[in-house]
């Protein structure tokens, strides 16, 4: 059997691995923030705010799905969102364009973050494990970016459209402040990139023997309730896009039971 590191190291010694850590995740994220800056126009008018176009290509999706399968697309269908955006803060534009670039700067640097992670967790690894670096920062770059992907896609148009297009009455005009606009897009995109790191999360802790096949398969049941939950929060208060939301993560909960059972054939 490969051994671990033999190399002994305090508990300081490990917060100072995880201060640096910290702090070259953070130049790295500050530095593509500012490599984005040259490219704001894109992020602001093409990625933040291209959801709010009803020729976005997720509303045009479902429109033509709804019309071949002949149901009602009164929902589906975005004919023209009834909503404005306006800033209400003195520095409300500048304080978001700061945060929108240090968001774009954690997802494009998130390979280079894993990569950290992975140096600082390295130690405690069997040798065999600890060559198998590029993998898992390209299986967890990929799942992050697909996560991101459906979070931009998915979970952010349907909030769109349905808050756009929700009215209790003719008398009220819906005028959204950017900030609530964009820390919508933020949390969508982050946050979903972040729950597809489920089999990943669930490998290291099937390692470290904190969860096992027969654990996951047990509480499966509590796993859906809260993944309904999750998609209850995250999208409209609908049932066709919490369903949409749902079965992926439910996917990826029943990948995470196959790998924590082959981790568990190999201890």
């Amino acid at each position: 059997m490969a051994k671990k590191e033999t190399k002994e190291m305090s508990f300081m010694d490990h917060l100072e691995d995880l201060r640096w850590l910290f702090v070259r995740s953070t130049f790295v994220v500050i530095g593509i923030a500012c490599a984005c800056y040259f490219i704001d126009d894109f992020i602001f008018d093409t990625i933040i705010f291209g959801p709010k176009d009803p020729n976005f290509v997720t509303y045009r999706f479902f429109c033509e799905v709804t019309h071949y399968f002949g149901v009602d697309d009164t929902y589906a269908c975005a004919q023209e969102f009834n909503f404005k955006i306006q800033n209400q803060e003195v520095s409300g534009q500048f304080s978001m364009y700061l945060w929108t670039l240090i968001t774009a700067g954690f997802v494009i640097g998130f390979p280079y973050i894993l990569w950290e992670v992975w140096k600082f967790i390295r130690p405690a690894l069997y040798e065999k494990e600890r060559k198998m670096a590029g993998s898992f920062i390209l299986v967890s770059s990929i799942l992050f970016f697909i996560g991101v992907l459906f979070g931009y896609y998915i979970i952010a148009p349907l909030s769109i459209n349905f808050f756009a297009t929700f009215n209790v009455s003719k008398e009220i005009e819906n005028i959204f402040t950017v900030d609530s606009y964009v820390s919508m897009m933020k949390m969508s995109i982050v946050a979903s990139g972040i729950v597809f790191e489920l089999p990943i999360i669930i490998y290291f802790l099937a390692k470290l023997g904190l969860v096992t096949p027969d654990f996951l398969r047990k509480y499966r049941r509590y796993a859906i309730v809260i993944i309904l939950i999750l998609a209850a929060i995250v999208t409209p208060p609908d049932i066709p896009s919490q369903i949409i939301v749902s079965i992926p993560i439910l996917l990826l909960y029943e990948v995470s039971i196959l790998i924590a059972a082959i981790v568990a054939k190999k201890t």
